[in-house]
């Protein structure tokens, strides 16, 4: 990683001297018919700073990044960011540890169990394209910073439900706070330089696994003694400490840059120059300016129709089948030799589930199950910046269903704990390589937007999946599981249909222009007025 805070060199394109007959004031092109205006956007300030000697040299965020490189800031954003993940991670954690413990506490039928974990998901489902509208229109940082307070504050009191009914309630508005977790994403990338993007976005995923193992641990320690309403309390540790730190956490550049604000992406950039110990690169800044953001119907443009379907239903299969296999760890651990063949294998094998609290070995091999985010998190990282963005979601979503299908054996608990293991790690995968595609392949106008719309359909499959897991498991093990695997199928050919690969591809601040594909956002259209180029 040390080279990743070395400068990239930068050629820079200068002022033209006007033909004869052009208006040597129009430097702006605010009169030309291009669909978005080009304008310089440093102030008089920024300009005499950089700009004294060599007035002439332009630049943009996306160049600037890369002068600044990779350094001791985005080390200290990402832990910023990654408590966000943990405190995601362990409130859907507690999803699959929850349902057990209230199934016998509250004696509680199989879908009123089912529903503590959907109405998580629906709050989500309905939030997270909000929470992506009041990212683009406010900021990332605001958007982000409310989300966290939300989940905080309802996270708490959701410890103290006196019925199932308040239970079902505050979680409810829990889930409507997670939805907009998934911006800390969309936030962090545009932060980060062109050749460690896709790396940091997948170790930033190493949080959510720490907060998942993390939930187990304390689960282990917390439920047998305090109960559960501790273990609902503790959980929101992590959004605490965010909470208490995200003064610190700064606007994204690209996003002040598109509003007109220079003066504090200059700033920003400045900061993270510092803190880097790297200089900033010389001239003026510009970018284009957007006065329109954060507009659905822009997801469904000419360019990005097909992308955007293919991506909600990618995004819905890998929380349906992550979700799926989390929820069936316990349920099956549960089961034990009551889940088998009956009638000498004349009839599939069901799931009759009586009131049993999880064990101290449950919690073992839920932990066990749970690490197996970490090899997962491992070969995708490898894969996502040799093979592909594309591919890797394919191989991910192969691989799930090949390890899921020894289960319809309804093989040993050891036997049992390795398929899960595999499975989980293939799946926790994937659903990381979706994060790293999808702000890459959005433009900054609606990249947040478009994170919410996709998280929101990840919802969907989330808020789906416990009466999969949970109600249709006790009914035909073998259905159950054949639904995980057709879709984990149709998924990774999905995957494969996408109509544009992201790898080496800079992050766009406006709509792609055909003729400059692969280039960084700000070269993306060549005119008459200043122009920075890599």
């Amino acid at each position: 990683m040390d080279n990743w805070g070395k400068s990239t060199k930068i050629t820079y394109k200068r002022w033209k001297d006007p033909e004869p007959g052009d208006d040597v004031n129009d430097h702006s092109n605010e009169g030309r018919d291009t669909g978005e205006i080009c304008t310089i956007t440093s102030s008089v300030d920024s300009a005499s700073t950089y700009g004294s000697t060599q007035s002439e040299e332009t630049f943009t965020v996306d160049e600037a990044l890369e002068a600044i490189g990779f350094g001791w800031f985005q080390w200290k954003i990402s832990l910023l960011t990654g408590l966000s993940w943990i405190g995601d991670a362990m409130e859907m954690m507690i999803l699959s540890i929850l349902g057990p413990q209230l199934h016998c506490e509250w004696m509680l039928p199989g879908y009123k169990v089912a529903l503590i974990t959907s109405v998580v998901f629906i709050g989500m489902g309905i939030s997270s394209p909000v929470w992506g509208n009041v990212s683009d229109k406010f900021g990332r940082k605001v958007g982000l910073t409310l989300c966290m307070c939300w989940t905080l504050y309802y996270g708490i009191l959701s410890s103290f439900a006196p019925v199932y009914v308040w239970l079902l309630v505050l979680r409810g508005l829990v889930g409507f706070g997670i939805g907009g977790a998934p911006q800390s994403v969309t936030l962090y990338s545009e932060f980060l330089p062109l050749k460690t993007r896709g790396i940091c976005i997948m170790m930033i995923a190493a949080f959510w696994a720490i907060g998942a193992v993390f939930e187990v641990l304390m689960a282990l320690w917390v439920m047998p003694t305090l109960g559960w309403r501790w273990l609902l309390g503790l959980s929101t540790i992590p959004m605490a400490i965010f909470v208490s730190f995200c003064f610190w956490l700064p606007e994204s550049p690209r996003y002040d840059m598109l509003t007109g604000r220079s003066d504090k992406a200059i700033a920003t950039l400045e900061r993270i120059a510092k803190d880097n110990g790297k200089p900033m690169p010389q001239g003026r800044i510009i970018a284009y300016r957007q006065k329109e953001r954060g507009r659905i119907k822009d997801l469904f443009t000419a360019q990005y129709c097909s992308t955007t379907l293919l991506l909600w239903f990618i995004w819905f299969s890998n929380a349906f089948c992550y979700y799926g296999i989390v929820l069936l760890t316990t349920e099956m651990f549960q089961a034990g030799d009551d889940c088998g063949t009956t009638q000498q294998a004349k009839t599939e094998p069901s799931c009759k589930l009586e009131c049993k609290y999880l064990t101290s070995a449950d919690y073992k091999d839920l932990l066990w199950t749970t690490l197996a985010e970490f090899p997962g998190l491992l070969v995708i990282l490898l894969a996502v910046e040799y093979v592909g963005r594309k591919k890797s979601m394919a191989l991910c979503f192969f691989m799930f269903s090949l390890f899921v299908l020894p289960l319809f054996a309804c093989i040993g608990r050891t036997a049992l704990t390795i398929f899960i293991f595999l499975a989980r790690a293939f799946i926790s995968g994937g659903y990381q390589v979706v994060f790293v595609y999808t702000p890459e392949v959005f433009p900054t106008e609606n990249r947040a937007l478009a994170m919410g719309t996709c998280s929101a359909m990840a919802k969907v499959g989330a808020l789906i999946t416990p009466f999969v897991a949970q109600v249709l498991l006790r009914t035909s093990v073998y259905l159950t599981l054949a639904v995980y695997c057709a879709c984990s199928v149709v998924a990774g050919a999905a995957s494969m249909l996408l109509p544009i690969e992201t790898l080496g591809r800079g992050l766009r601040e406006t709509g792609p222009d055909p003729d400059t594909e692969g280039r960084t956002s700000a070269t993306n259209r060549q005119s008459n007025g200043p122009t920075a180029e890599q």
